[in-house]
């Protein structure tokens, strides 16, 4: 199965990640925010969103990527050049949530050059995360989490961070949920 087709499979798959009856994020307001510059890391937040009972948004570059800004092999592509100076931060398209009204934040994002993108940086300098529990998560068919959380954290240090996961897009929603119980966000 091609990618496309097993990602649109994925955001279609029923919602059965339940304890005792109860969504694992139940009792807590939770929040899924995420950016995905090729549909993967989308796909794997709508299964934690699901997991969780959680609100999705999605971190929406206010100028959109196009295949050649995400050209990783070209050093003048936008990506590149925003991954290669650490001040930049992309503006984000729209309006960031009320952040008051969450209690837990997933925060989920493609791996760049071992760190998370720009964009993503802008998301929690942005938000009050304060008191928060902040549980990062990224995608990469190969690379490590790396040093991602560590640098969004010094972002935020007021939240209360919680050891992150790589995720890959074939991952279950029974994955998810062992994920989400040992975080013990029951």
């Amino acid at each position: 199965m091609d990618r496309r087709k097993f990602l649109m499979a994925l955001c279609s798959l029923p919602v059965m990640c339940v304890a005792g009856g109860t969504a694992l994020g139940a009792g807590r307001k939770v929040l899924v925010a995420y950016f995905s510059a090729t549909g993967t890391t989308k796909g794997v937040a709508n299964v934690i969103a699901r997991t969780m009972d959680g609100d999705l948004y999605e971190i929406t570059p206010a100028q959109p990527y196009t295949a050649a800004d995400l050209d990783w092999h070209d050093k003048k592509s936008r990506s590149s050049q925003e991954m290669a100076d650490e001040r930049i931060r992309p503006k984000i398209a729209g309006t960031i949530p009320d952040m008051g009204q969450y209690e837990t934040v997933f925060i989920g994002y493609p791996i760049w050059w071992g760190i998370a993108p720009r964009i993503v940086q802008t998301f929690v300098e942005k938000c009050d995360l304060k008191g928060k529990t902040v549980i990062p998560f990224c995608t990469s068919g190969g690379s490590p989490f790396g040093k991602s959380a560590e640098l969004l954290a010094a972002a935020s240090p007021t939240a209360k961070w919680l050891q992150g996961r790589r995720l890959f897009a074939k991952s279950s929603e029974a994955d998810i949920t062992a994920w989400a119980k040992e975080l013990g966000l029951q």
